[in-house]
């Protein structure tokens, strides 16, 4: 990106890091606003009263414009994991695994051989056992079946989890610097920087960090531990385009044994020679790379398999099948029951109207302040705060408006 600014060469510095940190501020908030999005998607995925209000908000991640932050000089920085101790031939071989939570099968009756040098993928929509094969692999699970790990294995296994294991009493320089050694120790801070903590970020407590720094931080502490098979959960989630590109080439470079749970096209491509889908309780494998994956699917993208599917249409059977009950009710009673029908879809439309609207202009702000080499003015990031706490609030709106409207609809159909 080229712009012109009319200043000398020190006033341009000063402008250029100003600028930074106003990115950085920026893309801090709209993680949050990502991170807070995709904790609502996990908890109500599978709830069918919620089933409306979860596609809004994927289809709110797909159109969001994401923030990416300006590279502070990180071309020079070749972040490489450590060299891979040799392993035997075959890392990792389950077979016939089986898995259920109560009465819920997730996996049924799978087999899995993964080689050393194998680079593999492991897609599917969420709740198709991707993470809990993972944990199978890994012993950290009770299950059914057999899972021999071979001879020399040294695993290094990033999820969202284990951001959690960090000492939060260290500030973010020190959790780096108590696991670095030789030449390493001299680049601290230029990774660091690479991974969004630069300044002061350094300095502060693992305890005060957010969700998605806490992350990027376990992240760099993984690609500075000699393993031979890292086994990634979801490991971009937190990361800008830059840091994302830092740990694909470290990946790609990498000469042990990779297993990654992705959804992320661009991240894979060139970095795995093959691919597991998780459907039906089942695992097919497909070699090659992601897109020659996503060609023999007839796929654009794999978030067309991670799109939850519809949750039926139970709710309006249920009414179709007892509407006739309405007869049990008297008049003013129906009358009541139709009156807050109507009000709660009113409520429930001039919300959905309004998310989108909010939707919109935050999305337009996010291009503005992506792509801006201006100086913006504090009104922009003034708005762009109180437009996402005005969307935060019409979503809570809707939720209730949503859930009063299926109480009404409830009580009509299930009139004895």
């Amino acid at each position: 990106k080229i712009t012109d600014q009319k200043m000398n060469y020190s006033a341009f510095v000063r402008w250029k890091k100003e600028q930074r940190e106003i990115q950085l501020a920026a893309y801090r908030n709209q993680q949050k606003m990502i991170e807070d999005t995709e904790k609502f998607i996990e908890r109500f995925r599978y709830k069918a009263t919620k089933a409306v209000q979860v596609q809004s908000r994927i289809k709110q991640l797909d159109k969001l414009v994401r923030i990416e932050v300006e590279e502070e000089d990180r071309a020079v920085l070749n972040l490489k994991f450590p060299p891979a101790p040799r392993s035997g031939r075959v890392v990792v071989e389950a077979k016939d695994i089986s898995k259920r939570y109560g009465n819920h099968l997730v996996l049924n009756a799978v087999d899995l051989k993964v080689e050393s040098g194998d680079k593999v993928a492991f897609v599917g929509r969420n709740g198709e056992g991707k993470t809990t094969l993972v944990k199978i692999l890994l012993n950290q699970i009770e299950h059914e079946g057999i899972v021999n790990v071979g001879h020399n294995v040294k695993v290094g296994y990033f999820a969202q989890n284990q951001a959690q294991l960090l000492d939060g009493e260290l500030t973010v320089f020190e959790t780096i610097d108590e696991i670095a050694v030789g030449e390493v120790r001299t680049k601290i801070r230029d990774i660091l920087g690479a991974f969004l903590f630069s300044g002061d970020d350094t300095d502060k407590k693992v305890k005060v960090l957010s969700g998605g720094e806490k992350s990027r931080l376990a992240m760099i502490r993984l690609m500075l531990e000699p393993v031979n098979f890292l086994v990634l959960d979801e490991p971009t989630n937190h990361l800008d385009m830059q840091s994302k590109e830092i740990l694909k080439e470290a990946l790609i470079q990498f000469t042990g044994t990779v297993i990654v749970v992705s959804h992320d096209r661009e991240f894979l491509d060139g970095m795995i020679d093959c691919v597991y889908e998780f459907r039906n309780k089942k695992i097919k494998q497909h070699l090659g790379g992601i897109y020659e994956f996503l060609q023999r699917r007839k796929l654009e993208s794999l978030k067309a398999l991670e799109m939850p599917q519809a949750s039926g249409s139970a709710g309006s059977e249920d009414v179709k099948n007892h509407v006739s009950r309405e007869k049990n009710f008297t008049f003013e009673e129906r009358k009541e029951i139709n009156r807050n029908i109507s009000k709660f879809e009113r409520v429930v439309s001039e919300t959905e109207k309004k998310i989108s609207a909010l939707e919109k202009e935050i999305a337009k702000m996010d291009e503005v302040l992506s792509s801006s080499g201006e100086e913006l003015s504090p009104e922009i990031f003034s708005r762009y705060d109180e437009c996402k706490a005005l969307l935060t609030s019409a979503m809570d709106k809707w939720e209730r408006g949503h859930e009063e409207l299926e109480k009404w609809k409830t009580k009509l159909a299930e009139n004895e």
